[in-house]
This record gives structure tokens, sequence and C-alpha cells, in this order.
């Protein structure tokens, strides 16, 4: 069952398509990540689908309601954490959520419940007396995410949400949501990290100019656009002329930022590999590590922004 169903959804703006001609489905009790570089259209995308904006052109029915002409319905039933800080200064973060949880009509004790689980699943105990305008980024982050589990939802939008936190808080958000998917709740999260989007999502669209590229699995991405192999060469001592020497070699680059790194990127990288290693051997450049590195989420969607700009 679709919790999503878009067809050939179009938003412009005079003769720009932010969005141009979207069709998207996502399944129920899934976490569906939509990617794309700055501009590509994401947030534009968020906004359609949560009805703060409409649409030029198209259909669009969220939890098999026509969210075009039912906007209230299905506010009603989403919750939306937007890439925008959203809060009241002078609010403490505990009279943050349970105002929250008083705009869904929560009952005060369920409120109280619920508030005092958030406010430990999102370690924001110690500063639950914090005024909102006193916290980090990170903190209001964190706040402004928990504060939409104060209600009951079906569909959970979440736009960039782990800007400003930090590796640990990062890893227990994506670790907090991986579990309330198994409560049956359906998740549509963007980013630009791609690490989070392999470890939590089931499905991933990748969208550049306005237009979807592809959708799939990220297993099934990497099998399908990850034919290349890519191999690193740590050298023992910078060179200055390595660039000089393996000027007619394609598909490398050079990283200078830690010590001298050969990396070769390629579906022929064994090839390549035997003719850099000639080279090195007869300029006499001493290798320290090389290494095989498996293909990752970041090369499939590198790889699909060359790709695009190109035929463009």
């Amino acid at each position: 069952m679709s919790c999503i169903d878009v067809e050939h959804l179009t938003k412009s703006y005079g003769s720009i398509n932010a969005v141009n001609d979207l069709i998207l489905s996502v399944k129920k009790g899934q976490v569906f990540g939509f990617l794309g570089p700055n501009g590509a259209g994401k947030s534009t995308t968020i906004k359609l689908l949560t009805t703060l904006i409409k649409p030029s052109s198209g259909s669009l029915s969220i939890l098999g309601i026509d969210a075009i002409s039912n906007p209230l319905k299905i506010r009603s039933k989403i919750g939306v954490v937007l890439q925008q800080p959203s809060y009241e200064p002078t609010l403490s973060v505990e009279k943050s959520l349970d105002k929250y949880g008083m705009m869904w009509n929560i009952p005060k004790i369920e409120r109280k419940k619920r508030m005092e689980q958030l406010l430990k699943d999102f370690d924001l105990v110690e500063i639950r007396k914090k005024r909102n305008e006193d916290l980090s980024i990170g903190q209001r982050r964190r706040v402004q995410v928990a504060r939409e589990f104060m209600h009951d939802m079906e569909l959970l939008f979440l736009d960039e949400p782990t800007v400003g936190l930090d590796p640990e808080a990062r890893r227990k958000l994506l670790d907090y949501l991986k579990n309330k998917i198994k409560t049956g709740l359906t998740i549509f999260y963007t980013t630009h990290i791609l690490s989070e989007a392999e470890y939590l999502c089931d499905e991933i669209a990748i969208i550049d100019n306005g237009k979807i590229l592809t959708v799939d699995s990220p297993d099934a991405l990497k099998n399908r656009f990850g034919k290349d192999k890519t191999i690193k060469i740590h050298l023992q001592n910078k060179q200055s002329n390595i660039s000089s020497l393996l000027n007619d070699i394609p598909d490398f680059e050079i990283n200078f930022d830690t010590g001298t790194t050969i990396i070769i990127h390629s579906e022929q990288s064994e090839l390549i590999l035997l003719r850099v290693l000639k080279i090195l051997n007869e300029n006499n450049i001493e290798i320290e590590d090389l290494s095989a590195v498996p293909t990752n989420l970041e090369d499939v969607f590198l790889k699909m922004m060359r790709e695009n700009a190109s035929s463009n």
C-alpha cells in the first residue's frame, strides 16, 4: 500500500520549473530517501507533499486522500520538520513539547508521559528548563524533531533533520527513526549526507534540476551504477611531479591533504593500476599502502550528477 502517490507533479515559478513532471510512489512503513544537490528541488517537493504550497499541475495523493483539494485533512495526519528553524524563543524545552501536544489535543496525562519519554530519547533532560533562545543549533534541532513525536501521525516528513547535530546525536536520531518504522510510521527523508541515506533508507530517489533521475534501494543503486572500482594508493612521501608523471593515464585523481594519495576510479581500475605501478617503480617512488574501496552511495550519487550534467 502506498502512502504517497505523485503523478506528473510540476511547480513553476515563471519560466523556471522547480519541480518538473514528478512521478513518485512511497510505500507504507518505509523510510524513503530524497537526495539531490542544493537547488535540485528537494525542499520544494516537500512543501508540495505537505500542502504548504500548491502545484502548478499534476496530481497528489497522501494517505489515499487527494492532497490538493483536502490540504487541511492531510495536515492533521502528518508530521513535518522543515530545514528552517521553528521555535518560540522564550519557551523552555519542556514547555515547547507540552504546548505542541496541546495543539494536537493530546490529553494532559498522556502529554506528560510522552514529553518525559521524548526528553530522555533525545537527550534533553538536562536542558529541559532552558529557553529555546539559549540553546545551541544542534539542541534546537533535537527539540524540533522531538516535538513532532508529541502527536500521532502516519507519515513524517524530515527535511535535513540532522543539520547542526554532532556525530553521536546524529546516529542516535537515525537509530530512533529506525525503531519508529517498526511501529508502522512512514518517513520521507531528505539529506545531503549520503551515509545517512545508506544507513537509514529502504528506497531512494535522486533528483536534479527538478527531475527524478532514478528510484531504487541503496543496494540496487550501488549494483546498477557502481560498476566502477576505486583503488587508493598511499605514497610514502609527497611527490611534486606526480601529476606530470601520470598525465597520460585516465580516471585518476591526487589528494595532497594528508600526504600523497592516488585514487583510481574506473571500470578498468585493475588495468590502470598496473600502468600506475609501472610508472611509480620506474621513478623509484615507494608505496606505503594500497587498498580497494567498495562502492558506496556517494560514489553512485556523484557519478549520476556527472552524467546528468554532461547530458544537459
